[in-house]
């Protein structure tokens, strides 16, 4: 008679897996909740009265307490923040002052900008970073090496806003490679149908390659200014950790079996460091939808970054918290993602 019943082993994998699935989820609750609570406090701190915002500098003080009233700021702060919670939780994130739309709405419109620059930004840094790292661990010490390493330390300590500003003025001013600010001319502009979002899909989805291509000239400066950003980080890290697996015992074996450099470094090392790079990458993706800030200011790109600029001049609370709230948790989210990732491929942290 055979015995159908399941090994006690396996019970207690997924005993584990279960009990990790269910702590990795609260603890990102409780992420996201800790994210609320400091960017409403925040905004609460900040010398902003949207009060006055609305009702204006030469508003009656009768006036004035209605506007409190109906915004919910006569009512203690915790009252505010539970308010504000269930109002969150229906998609309320509130008006913005500065477009008179749902800040939910306007952030479904300009998020596919900032993604999308980002996700081609991390695609050309990640292949630029990994090629420099290879080639440099390959041959540590090396004039390849060097210049990888001042390659990534200019990476590091290039002001972005600086390095878009002197890719504007070289690049569209002078050698007019470049589109120059935006997403399209503006004889483009008006006339593309926004299907999903995504220049580049909708572009190509109208058929007019004159268009896709435009688009592409705008996008490559901006997206090639993020990457080299991407690409410093990626490279020095991984550097690091392949350099540190060098000198371990199953490379030293690999190699006096007669194991190619090569062959060790791509068969054996980098296999290895696939944790640190899935890390790498996600702090990177989500350093790059925070820090399109100030490149999407430059370039006029109608993304988050700009958005939320905008908002700040204009002291749209709704806005800023809005944004602030968005670009925190996409990157609570991708550090999730990046550990669920890693203890998946990498048995050792198992």
């Amino acid at each position: 008679m055979i015995d159908s019943t399941p090994p006690v082993g396996l019970f207690r994998q997924g005993w584990r897996w279960s009990g990790r699935l269910v702590g990795g989820l609260v603890s990102l609750m409780l992420t996201l909740l800790g994210l609320l609570a400091f960017t409403f406090a925040l905004s609460h701190l900040a010398p902003l009265d949207p009060t006055l915002q609305i009702a204006g500098d030469h508003a009656s003080e009768a006036t004035y307490a209605q506007v409190r009233k109906d915004l919910g700021l006569d009512k203690p702060m915790p009252v505010q923040f539970w308010h504000y919670l269930q109002h969150l939780a229906h998609g309320d994130m509130g008006m913005s002052s500065i477009t008179g739309q749902p800040v939910a709405s306007d952030l479904m419109h300009t998020f596919p900008a900032t993604i999308e620059l980002a996700t081609c930004a991390i695609i050309l840094g990640a292949a630029l970073g990994i090629t420099l790292a290879l080639l440099s661990v390959y041959k540590p010490g090396s004039w390849i090496d060097n210049v990888v390493r001042l390659v990534s330390l200019l990476g590091y300590s290039v002001p972005i806003f600086w390095l878009s500003l002197l890719g504007l003025l070289l690049f569209y001013a002078v050698l007019h490679w470049a589109g120059g600010p935006g997403r399209l001319d503006d004889a483009y502009l008006y006339t593309l149908e926004p299907r999903t979002g995504f220049v580049l899909i909708d572009t190509w989805l109208s058929g007019d390659r004159e268009m896709f291509y435009n688009a592409i000239k705008h996008m490559w400066l901006p997206v090639t200014v993020l990457a080299l950003l991407s690409m410093a980080g990626i490279t020095r890290l991984l550097r690091a950790s392949m350099l540190g697996e060098m000198n371990k015992e199953y490379v030293i074996l690999a190699r006096s079996k007669g194991a190619g450099r090569a062959r060790v470094l791509l068969c054996h090392v980098f296999p290895n460091v696939l944790g640190t790079l899935i890390t790498v990458l996600s702090l990177s993706y989500a350093s790059l939808l925070e820090g399109a800030v100030l490149t999407e200011t430059v370039f006029a790109w109608p993304g988050v970054g700009r958005y939320l600029t905008t908002a700040l001049f204009a002291s749209d609370t709704p806005a800023i918290l809005g944004s602030t709230l968005l670009i925190g948790t996409c990157f609570v989210l991708l550090n999730a993602l990046a550990d669920a990732l890693t203890y998946l491929l990498d048995p050792r942290t198992r």
